[in-house]
């Protein structure tokens, strides 16, 4: 089975995944973490940032490898962050961007280091939606995001993704954005495309966990909300939103 398949199958639950910022969270509290999500209900941690200050990458997997029996991918800010002792990576492409280090230039470094790792990948059309702030990912790619007004023209771009072959499509206002994407941009993509919707950014509310599972998403992405709330916010996340008809 695919790992697509495995981790966004299409079985009316909606998933909820930690994003572990590898410059945010401090070696000692790994572990802890780990084992956190997992207990809170968790389905799958995803690692990765915008930026990448610290030269422990592996290590960082590694010790959430050993830590929990969850899935951990690598969710890629550049090609330096990979590595083989993870679970798979998406491998993203920013579509909603023209920048073309990262619609391409950033893959065809990584791709060579993929495949001698043997890790297995998702590939994910990644589209910056408006969010009422600048965002680190906005910012450090270079690019502007789709405005939040426009339905349309997010779907039309993850269409041009479907058509491309790739697999699932991740909707992001960016890390700590002022508000999540709009759940009316969540439906839109689910019901005009056959790709399995991920939505992350901005999620610090059940509510706004909810409102996205509602809207079609079959993974919701939590991370500055678990960094602010505690750990608790994850078990209120998860059941919430697990077994909400989409």
């Amino acid at each position: 089975m695919k790992l697509v398949e495995r981790l966004l199958p299409s079985d009316g639950r909606t998933r909820l995944w930690v994003l572990l910022d590898p410059d945010s969270i401090p070696p000692a509290k790994v572990s802890d973490t780990a084992k956190s999500a997992e207990a809170g209900g968790a389905d799958a941690i995803l690692v990765g940032g915008s930026f990448l200050i610290h030269d422990r990458f592996d290590d960082l997997i590694q010790a959430l490898k050993d830590a929990t029996s969850l899935p951990v991918i690598i969710f890629p800010g550049s090609s330096r962050q990979i590595s083989g002792f993870a679970d798979g990576i998406l491998f993203t492409s920013l579509l909603s961007g023209r920048n073309p280090q990262y619609l391409i230039g950033e893959q065809i470094q990584a791709a060579p280091i993929i495949k001698r790792l043997g890790l297995e990948v998702i590939s994910t059309a990644y589209l910056l939606i408006e969010s009422g702030t600048t965002t680190s990912a906005q910012f450090v790619s270079d690019t502007h995001p789709i405005p939040r007004d426009k339905p349309m023209l997010v779907a039309a771009h993850a269409q041009a993704a479907e058509l491309f072959g790739m697999e699932a499509v991740y909707l992001e206002a960016g890390s700590g954005a002022a508000m999540p994407v709009p759940p009316e941009i969540v439906k839109v993509v689910a019901d005009n495309t056959s790709l399995p919707v991920i939505v992350g950014g901005g999620i610090n509310t059940v509510e706004s966990a909810s409102q996205a599972a509602r809207a079609g998403a079959r993974a919701v992405v939590i991370g500055t909300a678990v960094e602010r709330e505690g750990s608790g916010i994850i078990k209120l996340m998860a059941s919430a939103i697990k077994g909400l008809p989409r």
